[in-house]
Order: structure tokens, then sequence, then C-alpha cells
């Protein structure tokens, strides 16, 4: 019988899961993860000794600041990107850049580099596929995405309020289901806040490079602070993520002169190589997953469901490899 009910929670969860890719609802399952673990997190500081009803009170206010604090960063993030001085002057610059370089190369390269904004976008979404579109969607779509975001968020607090008010005592089922969430939240934890650590690090290294290092040489490099805030944004996702960041740093630095070229290409390999080793002992320590795994879990997940899967692919894999590993199954 217990076999039985174990099996229909772990069919119940991946079915789940695959809805929730399918119907690209992962950016409100992971604003509810967050608000969700942020608060248990929060809440294990509260004082032992407080009665029922300041605890309610409190979980509710840590609630609360949560929400507020994400939504105020969420906001903060749009409004640069929308702003004259965010994405689209990036890639203004790195228009200006490959033209300049256009000159310098062989006929055969130089008539592959776009010439416009708008060929450098065609050229991204070539890359990318159709799916680019869906996550730079404008007006009504973004309005249902945000919503979606705060919906997961409200959500994702009420779950953590009534974390505290579950009993040992459940039906079989209801038990079953509380431990598949529980080894979901776990890996959600391990994979994105290790992530976080990984992409504070990176971004850290890289502002000491273009803010710190190359000034000190007389070098400015154009839109240095924008590729520091996008090196941290963009380096959320392991692995490839940092070669979004890194591509566009030297192609600038190129622009500035060969000599910034080679010496931004020798950091950014450097930097490279230690995300790697830090994925192998921050990420892959935290969810037993080597680099390689993470990855084909990617490529697969991208190749299904597109964006949604490559974001949502470390945390679904380290989730699976938690389940089955917790069967002894490996």
């Amino acid at each position: 019988m217990h076999r039985h009910i174990a099996t229909i929670s772990y069919l119940l969860a991946v079915t789940a899961v695959m809805l929730i890719l399918i119907f690209h609802l992962v950016p409100a399952v992971f604003a509810g993860l967050t608000v969700y673990v942020l608060t248990l997190k929060l809440a294990r500081h509260f004082p032992k000794n407080m009665n029922r009803i300041a605890h309610k009170v409190a979980l509710g206010v840590v609630v609360t600041c949560v929400i507020t604090c994400l939504t105020s960063a969420g906001a903060a993030i749009w409004s640069f990107v929308g702003s004259s001085f965010g994405i689209a002057a990036l890639l203004s610059t790195v228009v200006d850049t490959l033209g300049s370089l256009r000159h310098t190369l062989p006929d055969s390269i130089a008539d592959i580099l776009p010439t416009t904004i708008e060929d450098l976008r065609e050229q991204l979404m070539a890359l990318l596929g159709d799916h680019v579109q869906k996550i730079s969607v404008a007006g009504m779509e973004s309005l249902k995405i945000f919503a979606h975001i705060l919906l997961g968020m409200v959500v994702g607090g009420m779950a953590a309020v009534h974390h505290f008010n579950t009993h040992d005592t459940a039906p079989p089922l209801t038990g079953a289901l509380r431990s598949r969430l529980r080894n979901l939240t776990t890996a959600f934890d391990k994979v994105v806040f290790a992530q976080v650590k990984i992409s504070a690090l990176n971004t850290v290294l890289t502002a000491l490079y273009l803010l710190v290092a190359l000034p000190l040489f007389g070098v400015h490099l154009p839109m240095a602070t924008i590729l520091v805030l996008l090196t941290f944004a963009v380096g959320m996702l392991p692995v490839v993520g940092n070669l979004v960041s890194n591509t566009l740093i030297f192609i600038i630095s190129l622009g500035v002169s060969p000599a910034v070229g080679v010496a931004s290409l020798l950091f950014l390999v450097l930097i490279h190589k230690a995300e790697y080793f830090m994925n192998a002992r921050i990420v892959g320590n935290e969810v037993q997953a080597t680099a390689w795994e993470l990855l084909s879990a990617m490529l697969l997940l991208e190749a299904v469901f597109g964006v949604v899967g490559l974001v949502a692919a470390p945390v679904v894999y380290a989730w699976l490899k938690a389940e089955v590993k917790e069967q002894q199954m490996i």
C-alpha cells in the first residue's frame, strides 16, 4: 500500500512539473519558491519562546517584507532594461563596435557581422529561436507574466505560513506529496542560492577588472557599469550565462584596441575556468551533479520546452536526482 501511494505521489509531482513547463509557469513557481525558502530561512531566527499569535504576526511581516523587496528589485531591473542607459544602449555600443571592426576583418567575416541594431536582433533571434519573442513580449503578455509572478509570491508566502501550522500526522498521500515538495524546495534552495553566490563572485571579479584594473592602465571601457550588472543577471544561468556576458565584454574590448581585446579574452578565460571550478565545488557538491550532467539536462529541456526549460533544468534535474537517491537507486 505504501509503495502504491509513493508511486502516485511521484506521478502527480512529475505531471505538475510538466504542466508548469508546458504552460510557461516557471517564473511564477520560482517566485513562489523564492518567497517560501526565504521566509523559512528568516523564520528560523525567531525566538523559540514566541507564542502562537506572535509567531503568525512575525511570519506575516517577514512574508510582506520578502515580497516587497523582491517586487522592488524586479521593478528596478525592469526600469533599467527599458531605460536609455540599459540594454538598448548596450546593443547600440556592440553594433558600433562591430561596425568599426568590419574594416579590419576579412570580407568573408565582415559580411556576416550586423550593421544595425535590427540586424543584431535578427541574428540573435535566429540563434536562439522563435522563443526569444516569447520572453521579450510587451503589453498584455508582460502584464500577465507580472501577475503570475505576484500570484506566485503570494502563494509561496501562504505556503510558508501554512508550513508552521501543519501537524506531523497526515493522510498517507498528503504526507507523500509533502515529501515531494520538500525535496523540490531543497533542490531549488541548493541550486538557485548557490548560483547566486557564484554569480555574485563572478560579478565582483568582473567589476574589479572593468572598473578598477583597466582604468589603472588608462583604459575606460564603454558601458562598463552596464556590463557588470548584466554579468550578474545572466550569471544566474549556470555555465551558459557567462558566455553571454563574456562575448559582449570581449567584443567591446576589441573595439577599444586589439591589446585590450586580448587582455579581456585572457581574463574571461580565467574567469570561465574559475566558474567551472566554482560550479563543481558549490552547485555540484550541493546536488551531487557534475557540470556535464547539468549541461545535458539544460540542453534536453531547452530543446523540448524552450527557454523556460533551460532556466528550470538545473532545479528539475537536482530534484529528480534527489528523489532517485532517496529511493537508493543510485
